[in-house]
């Protein structure tokens, strides 16, 4: 007889039993109700039924061991796809309950035999299956054994046959899973598999802190990535951008919010955006003065906000963000200066953000140079009253920015040959302006001038809106008909490569008001240049942009050195101020409250070199006895 009939028979056999119980527990209903109730010794005739089959047929060690065989058996076909008779299960098993003997001859054997199963299925899974599949196999299986228990298992087998299933399954193969899956479950932003992976994992002893370690892991290697690469530099933060928003759905959407991932990714950012230092802050703020600048068309006035706050979240990972002020202030000045703003909004929402992040004093110089083009409006309209009131009327019209020194960012000041009008004008502002505020000095910047001039050309008049440099040169020709490049450069003090540049705007850009002879792109010695008469444009007021001078290396370099310079200055303010609060006190106590108060990277040969350089300066003292002890010296 084959093991299944083998269990039916048992079953009929089970089955009749309780019938015949029930029958002859009706007849002696009033003795089972009263006698044996009375008498506690006594077993009532239902446990007396149980009592009898578990002693002549269940105990019966070739029967048990043939039924407990027959049920393992139909339920490893069921797990391995096939169809068996569940009523027949649940029936033997609640027998096996009933009798008393489920957990000693069935459970044990079971548990031992499905961990025999899952662990051979866990090692060919890892093998054969990619991650995914992986994953969704082991959530198929976790659900067939919980119906498994719903259908015909003992309640109490529920614990440990699904931690059996998850260990085997899950819990031995963790970071196999995590190493040849998870990378390629975020490259490709798979949200559903990660979402289960996370659900899973977090069933499993262990399984989420490993999965932590690993998240953390990718993103400092993917973003590391991203920053360390300088081919990329280009479009390093609007990358940088794109993965956190990456990052951040995955933890929204997959990992229920849980805040020890959400804090693992932050410091991940912090790590790998500071391996390379200053150039993500430079970048940053170049990023910011693209979306800051008119004439980007990309955002409206709510796109643009939310671009900002974004970009605040990645700023706030940077530890040198005096490098950041530095290329901002440059940009800034930029786009105030030439009117280049998108709007004052934004620029003012932005410095808000800023002032909100890092203090009023990181913004107080920025605010300033609002502040001074503000004061420069009123300034004109009182300029423009005091001209009205004098004797001889200018034919030109100026206005004036009046830029406090210590906000702006500093320019070299270029001597060059400017008109009489344009002289005797600036004088004229000069009295003006020292009249009301006297002990101040004025000092003109031309290379951040610019003109609107009137031209004539057979087509009829138009209007040129020129840089200061382009309007010396146009001047010229209302002298003579023909200049060589040299002549040129005489007349009006340019300095070469500058007036190479302004030369090229106005003779080989778009608007050619000039010719140049011979013709080509670029201007060389020897050139001559002559009045475009034949000049057409269908606009009447012409913008003809200055040829950009790319931000130079040597500028970049510049800037950075700035930056380097201020932090020798501000790490030898810290040291003072904390000498003189504490007046003695020990290197390595020096050094650590050093690190408290500034705001930048340092490392601890710098601040020893600082430390030395006060010593020589006499700021401070090395304690006779204690080489390592410091005194301040008032």
């Amino acid at each position: 007889m084959d093991n299944l009939s083998f269990l039916k028979r048992m079953n009929r056999c089970w089955q009749d039993h309780c019938r015949q119980t029930i029958m002859i527990r009706s007849i002696f209903l009033f003795l089972d109700r009263t006698y044996v109730l009375q008498n506690s010794l006594l077993p009532s005739i239902w446990d007396t039924g149980l009592e009898l089959f578990r002693t002549h047929i269940a105990s019966d060690s070739a029967v048990q061991k043939r039924t407990v065989e027959g049920i393992l058996e139909q339920i490893e076909l069921e797990r391995n796809g096939e169809t068996v008779d569940r009523s027949l299960l649940r029936s033997l098993l609640g027998m096996l309950s009933d009798l008393q003997v489920y957990k000693d001859s069935f459970e044990e054997r079971f548990l031992t035999e499905t961990n025999r199963l899952y662990a051979a299925e866990g090692q060919r899974l890892m093998q054969e299956r990619d991650v995914p599949e992986c994953l969704h196999h082991v959530a198929r299986r976790l659900e067939e054994e919980n119906d498994r228990i719903v259908s015909y298992l003992d309640q109490s087998t529920q614990k440990p046959l699904i931690c059996c299933v998850e260990k085997q399954l899950l819990g031995e193969h963790m970071n196999a899973i995590l190493q040849k899956g998870l990378s390629s479950l975020l490259n490709e932003n798979r949200v559903t598999e990660l979402a289960l992976l996370y659900q899973l994992f977090s069933k499993v002893k262990g399984g989420l802190l490993t999965l932590l370690q690993f998240w953390r892991d990718y993103i400092k290697s993917f973003g590391g990535e991203i920053v360390c690469t300088p081919e990329k530099d280009k479009d390093m933060v609007q990358d940088l951008l794109d993965f956190k928003d990456k990052m951040d759905n995955v933890v929204q959407s997959c990992f229920a919010r849980n805040e020890a991932f959400i804090n693992a990714m932050k410091e991940a950012f912090e790590t790998f955006i500071n391996k390379r230092p200053n150039k993500p802050a430079e970048l940053i703020a170049k990023y910011v003065d693209s979306k800051l600048r008119a004439g980007n068309k990309e955002a409206t006035e709510e796109e643009l906000e939310r671009i900002l706050d974004k970009i605040m979240i990645i700023f706030r990972f940077i530890h040198g963000k005096d490098v950041f002020e530095a290329f901002y202030k440059k940009d800034l000045a930029k786009r105030l200066l030439v009117g280049k703003s998108a709007s004052v909004d934004a620029e003012k929402s932005m410095l808000s953000k800023l002032k909100h992040e890092c203090g009023g004093a990181f913004t107080s110089k920025l605010e300033g140079m609002f502040k001074d083009m503000e004061l420069s409006k009123d300034i004109m309209i009182q300029f423009k009253q005091y001209m009205q009131n004098q004797s001889e009327p200018s034919i030109i019209e100026l206005t004036v920015n009046i830029l406090t020194m210590g906000y702006w960012p500093s320019y070299t000041p270029m001597e060059v040959h400017l008109p009489s009008e344009m002289v005797k004008l600036q004088e004229v502002f000069k009295l003006f302006y020292l009249g009301k505020h006297s002990g101040r000095k004025l000092q003109w910047q031309p290379t951040l001038g610019h003109a609107v001039l009137k031209a004539e050309f057979k087509e009829g008049k138009k209007e040129l809106q020129v840089s200061l440099f382009q309007t010396l040169v146009l001047l010229m020709f209302n002298e003579g008909e023909e200049f060589s490049m040299e002549e040129i450069r005489a007349a009006t003090g340019i300095e070469e490569g500058e007036l190479r540049r302004t030369l090229q705007s106005l003779a080989c850009g778009k608007a050619r008001v000039l010719n140049k002879n011979p013709r080509g792109k670029d201007v060389e010695d020897g050139d001559r240049f002559n009045f475009n008469n034949d000049f057409k444009h269908k606009l009447f007021r012409i913008k003809i942009n200055q040829i950009q001078m790319k931000e130079t290396v040597e500028e970049q370099v510049s800037t950075t050195e700035r930056v380097f310079q201020d932090r020798q200055y501000q790490i030898d303010a810290a040291v003072v101020r904390i000498m003189k609060m504490r007046k003695t006190l020990s290197h390595n106590l020096l050094v650590s409250e050093l690190y408290n108060q500034l705001k930048f990277p340092v490392k601890p040969g710098d601040l020893k070199k600082r430390i030395e350089s006060l010593i020589d300066r006499d700021y401070m003292e090395r304690d006779k006895e204690t080489p390592n002890q410091y005194h301040y010296v008032a």
